[in-house]
């Protein structure tokens, strides 16, 4: 099995690219994100690889960092979720948006990938949401655990803002970075209020 690869970038395609390691071109398919992050061809870079065998051929997965291979290999243990999707997820959401919008069961953000309908999202969001706490969440475990459950102050605060408009994965992530700052034991108004500045508004709610 490849788990890595490390050579000079031949060429870069639609959702594919082409590394040369030692004279041997090697295609491996990448989400946007990923293959927006590597040089141009020409250039020297490593690729983590997942690689995957079938009766009719052998495909290449590559991956900028571990979180992103580990989001791969996690979202493709849902039923209705292959690699393509897998890749398309992870182009329209990074690592720690992933964990956000799970936390927070926001289908409708995991619903912006391509080929992902709101039944797949809401699959999604619900068998994986016991299993975002294992990845390194930097809102912190407090909101994490707390947020999706709708229990405390964090899912009260995250709610209001919803209400006045701002995208469930906007306000959760204002949230974590106003309880990041505030402590587990902030209050509901107080949340808000630092939250609202977290998005830049700078208001009262």
């Amino acid at each position: 099995m490849i788990a890595k690869l490390a050579g000079i970038i031949d060429s870069i395609g639609d959702g594919t690219v082409v590394v040369d390691v030692g004279g041997v071109g090697y295609l491996v398919f990448c989400a946007s994100r990923t293959l927006a992050r590597l040089p141009r061809p020409g250039g020297s870079a490593t690729l983590l690889i997942e690689t995957h065998v079938r009766e009719d051929h052998i495909h290449l997965y590559g991956f900028a960092d571990d979180a992103e291979r580990a989001w791969f290999r996690l979202l493709t243990t849902v039923q209705g979720v292959g690699a393509k999707i897998g890749l398309a997820i992870l182009s329209a959401l990074g690592p720690d948006d992933l964990v956000r919008a799970i936390a927070a069961q926001d289908k409708a953000s995991v619903a912006r990938a391509n080929g992902v309908g709101a039944k797949l999202a809401g699959r999604i969001v619900s068998e994986l949401k016991d299993k975002v706490p294992g990845f390194d969440v930097s809102a912190g475990p407090g909101i994490a655990a707390g947020a999706p459950n709708g229990v405390g102050a964090a899912s009260d605060a995250v709610s209001a803002l919803v209400n006045l408009g701002y995208r469930r994965l906007d306000a959760f992530g204002a949230v974590a970075g106003a309880q990041k700052s505030l402590g587990a034991d902030a209050a509901v108004a107080d949340l808000i209020r630092a939250g609202l500045k977290e998005l830049g508004t700078g208001g009262r709610p």
